[in-house]
């Protein structure tokens, strides 16, 4: 059998995050492939549902990342970003999904520290197995 390979589904804000994994890919920092980025404006327009549906078509984890308190291009998007993805967490934790989503805060500078959250994440769902809900969908 294969060793399992899991699909992340990573959503970036444009100004910070999406940069710091630009950087990340023109400093040719090695991280895995098989994670997906999405692009988003700011991470607070991340619904939960984004999340829910993720997981329901396939995804065995979710990174979302954004830029650092204080920094946000939005003023506070990010405040809601943080406390909307803690929610989302619980909510997870109590659907047996614990584990599976992640938030970090990740600037345009931090190529650095992109390539390491995206590889640890990997490790870690990889750890974790196949999503529960993953059953019938096609990889």
């Amino acid at each position: 059998m294969a060793e399992f390979e899991p699909n992340i589904l990573t959503f970036n804000c444009n100004w910070c995050s999406y940069a710091g994994a630009d950087l990340a890919g023109v400093s040719r920092l090695q991280y895995p492939t098989n994670n997906r980025i999405v692009r988003v404006m700011c991470s607070s327009r991340i619904e939960p549902t984004f999340i829910l549906e993720a997981l329901k078509e396939g995804a065995d984890g979710i990174l979302v990342t954004g830029c650092h308190i204080g920094d946000c291009h939005y003023i506070e998007g990010n405040v809601h970003t943080d406390e909307r993805m803690k929610e989302m967490m619980d909510a997870l934790e109590h659907l047996g999904l614990g584990g599976r989503l992640r938030l970090e805060w990740v600037s345009a500078a931090e190529g650095k520290k992109f390539q390491e959250t995206i590889t640890e994440f990997v490790e870690n769902i990889r750890a974790l197995g196949p999503s529960p809900l993953r059953k019938g969908v096609d990889d």
